[in-house]
């Protein structure tokens, strides 16, 4: 291997190619990870709101049937 590279620099240079692959993955997993836990965040999010209005929406439905005196059957206890 007069004018090749030694055997030392091709170990070298692979070496220096898996370390460089490794990273570029991580980075990758790590965007995706990332990405992941913020899509996560806004669905538990988003259904804490839904359940607040729905709670809310109950509340008022409680509140108008109280000022409206529904009329309820017999024996058919709402409170």
């Amino acid at each position: 291997m007069a004018d090749g590279l030694s055997r030392l620099e091709i170990l070298k240079d692979s070496a220096q190619e898996l370390v460089q692959a490794g990273a570029v993955t991580a980075g990758q997993v790590a965007s995706i990870v990332t990405t992941a836990i913020g899509d996560v965040a806004k669905a538990v999010g988003g259904f804490a709101t839904d359940a607040f209005e729905i709670g809310e929406g109950a509340r008022n439905a409680v509140q108008a049937a109280d000022d409206d005196e529904v009329y309820s059957p017999p024996g058919d206890d709402l409170s």
